[in-house]
């Protein structure tokens, strides 16, 4: 269908992957699961609340680091069957963050052949694909850190 100017949405890809922030000097971060018991981290935070590790139920929420640096990369040349609606090429791999714990993600604003492993990255909230009804549909991405 069509969407009137102003009505179009912005949807998260999956809810509870990141926070939005509660004022405009913060920046959304990555929510993860943390076992208080074996410190373990998770992301996505875990719905089942037992972690994977030691089984405990203990765990809790925690906002992951916005900057990371890049663990893994491949460049993806064709169009996966399903899913993925966004632009071909793109950067999928691995980010390391502080805490660390590798997040799997799309990487933007670079060119892929400047991308290297332990180059620093920020994570940044981006536009995947527009949906049927014209929403974006919006996702986590990381991007070459500016600062």
């Amino acid at each position: 269908g069509t969407v009137m100017e102003g009505q179009k949405k912005r949807i998260p890809v999956r809810e509870g992957l990141w926070a939005e922030p509660a004022s405009t000097d913060e920046k959304p971060r990555l929510i993860g699961s943390r076992c208080l018991f074996c410190e373990e981290l998770f992301f996505p935070r875990k719905d089942i609340e037992l972690c994977g590790y030691c089984q405990s139920g203990e765990l809790e929420e925690v906002k992951l680091s916005r900057k990371g640096k890049v663990y893994s990369y491949t460049i993806v040349a064709q169009r996966p069957p399903v899913y993925y609606k966004g632009e071909v090429p793109y950067v999928l791999g691995f980010v390391e963050l502080p805490e660390g714990i590798r997040i799997e993600t799309l990487f933007t604003a670079c060119d892929p052949n400047s991308l290297h492993v332990g180059m620093d990255v920020e994570m940044v909230i981006e536009k995947l694909h527009e949906d049927e009804d014209g929403n974006d549909v919006m996702a986590y991405k990381f991007r070459p850190a500016t600062s």
